[in-house]
Order: structure tokens, then C-alpha cells, then sequence
């Protein structure tokens, strides 16, 4: 209710006041409140997306007449991959909140996937592949896998010439990546299923381990980039390359109308990130035959 407020530019009493003054019209409660927190009613629920439309299509009639703010206001909650944001999102933060002074930012960094109604965000980024039509989906940037390992390790272990040789090695899983799929010089497919020595929920702690010495890894390039240019980590089975369907997108809920806060920073993440992504850059010589 206080962020309510703060958004409407009025007291917590006054948007509680707001609120009352619209269920009584209604005839119908919206929030459970108590004094710790406030959640949607079954009405409230249903009530949501139609109030939702009914802001976007003032916004966008504002818009029409060339009436709408000179920037975007109000709070913008973003979900986003932990590793993901704090190495790609996060550093570009000064530019967009630049842009954008009179936009409050909240983003919440997780490597769960998030509901973006029961959680009240407008955008989200993912990498992984999508199937809920309900929602509209922004392609940003390939997500491109590439087996690393550390010098030291290869140096200690021998390096895999095979997919086959994996069940010799240490592998290091995020999550519960277990099957790895690699394209052979003839073009077919070839599936294994590791068995992980070490598995870990985050991707920049998986990567730290390969660094360390402690196995091979499947890494995303966004993630590894860095240490594949300055040697820390080295392609481990360059002769197959990994096969992804994956890629990053920008999610956000379905409508008819799109709000400036949302459209601004859906566009900027497609000027970040779009076209070759620039952690790509350079690194052919580095991943020679990993395309």
C-alpha cells in the first residue's frame, strides 16, 4: 500500500482511502489485509487484468494524442537469473536508470522460475525454453554452450576425445542439467547423461569450480566468456560441439497495449543484448569449431 501511495504521489491513508471508496463501488473486496501484508481476493483476482487493461489503454490514448509523460514513471519489477543479472544487467544499470531518473527499478534475481502474475512483475528474462502462450516473448540473444575446463585439470586428467570419455572425468552440472547433447563431424546428435561430481544451483559458482580445477563444465558463453579469453578456462571437447535450443528473452504478460515503463526497457535490453551479443565477440579463435 506504501509503494501504492508513493506511485500515486498521495498518503498510505489516502491510497487505502482510494481503495475502500473503489471496493464499495464494486461491492466486492479486493485484499486480504492484515498488518503484515495485503493478497489478492478471489475477486481481486479476477478483477486484476481488467484494471490492468483499463491503465494501459489510458496510457496509450495519452499516447495517441502526443500527451504522454516525457519519460516513464512509477516502479518496474523485472525477474531475472541470478548469474545472469549480476553479470549483464546489473553493470548496465547506470545507463538505463540514466535514461530514466523518474523510473523506480525492482528487480528480483533468482534462478527459480518465477509466476509473473502471482508476482506482480512486468517484465522477466529467461533462458529457458518457453511453451506458455499466455504470455508474449522478446527473443534477446542466442544462449550458446560451450564444455570447458580448466588447464590444470586437462593437464591432470587428460583431455576427452569423445563424448564417451565423459564417464571418465569429473563433470560439474548446474542445476539439473544432466544430459548433454553434442553434434558430431557427421551431423548427428549424440545425447549423454552425466553423472555429476559436483552440482550446483548457479552457474557463476559452477564456473568459479571449473576455474578451480575440479572438472569439466557446461557453460553458458555469457557466463565463461572472460575465462575463455584469458585462458582460465579452455574448450575440452572442440571437435563437438554442444548442441542448445535454448536462447534469452524478455517475457512479459499478453495485452493489447504495452506500457511505456515496459517498452523502454524491453528496448533496452534489445540494444544491450541484441544481433551478436557483445560476451560473443571474439571468441571463434577461442572456440574453434564450437559453432
Amino acid at each position: 500500500m506504501s509503494s501504492a501511495a508513493r506511485d500515486l504521489g498521495v498518503s498510505p491513508a489516502g491510497a487505502s482511502a482510494r481503495l475502500a471508496a473503489l471496493e464499495k463501488k464494486l461491492g466486492a473486496r479486493l485484499l486480504h489485509r492484515t498488518t503484515r501484508q495485503s493478497t489478492l481476493t478471489e475477486d481481486g483476482l479476477a478483477f486484476l487484468p481488467h484494471a490492468e487493461h483499463v491503465v494501459l489503454a489510458a496510457e496509450s490514448a495519452l499516447a495517441a494524442l502526443g500527451r504522454e509523460q516525457t519519460a516513464p514513471r512509477g516502479t518496474l519489477r523485472v525477474a531475472a537469473p541470478a548469474s545472469f543479472a549480476r553479470m549483464h544487467i546489473v553493470p548496465g544499470l547506470t545507463d538505463f536508470c540514466g535514461r530514466y531518473p523518474e523510473l523506480a527499478l525492482d528487480l528480483r534475481i533468482s534462478d527459480s522460475v518465477v509466476d509473473l502474475v502471482e508476482g506482480a512483475f512486468d517484465v522477466a528474462v529467461r533462458y529457458a525454453e518457453l511453451g506458455d502462450s499466455s504470455f508474449v516473448a522478446r527473443r534477446l540473444a542466442p544462449d550458446r554452450r560451450v564444455l570447458v575446463a580448466s588447464p590444470e585439470y586437462l593437464e591432470r586428467r587428460g583431455r576427452p576425445d569423445t563424448p564417451d570419455d565423459l564417464a571418465r572425468h569429473s563433470c560439474l552440472a548446474v542445476g539439473t542439467l544432466d544430459l548433454w547433447t553434442f553434434r558430431a563431424k557427421g551431423g548427428e546428435l549424440i545425447e549423454r547423461r552425466i553423472t555429476p561430481a559436483l552440482r550446483i544451483n548457479d552457474g557463476g559458482a559452477v564456473r568459479d569450480a571449473a576455474c578451480a580445477g575440479l572438472g569439466v563444465a557446461l557453460m553458458a558463453t555469457w557466463c565463461a566468456a572472460d575465462e575463455l579469453r584469458s585462458g582460465a578456462l579452455v574448450p575440452a571437447l572442440p571437435e563437438y560441439p554442444l548442441v542448445s535450443t535454448q536462447s534469452l528473452w524478455a517475457l512479459y504478460p499478453s495485452s493489447r497495449e504495452l506500457a511505456p515503463k515496459v517498452r523502454v526497457f524491453i528496448d533496452w535490453l534489445v540494444e544491450r543484448f541484441g544481433g551478436e551479443p557483445y560476451w560473443d565477440r571474439g571468441l571463434e579463435s577461442v572456440l574453434a569449431g564450437l559453432q
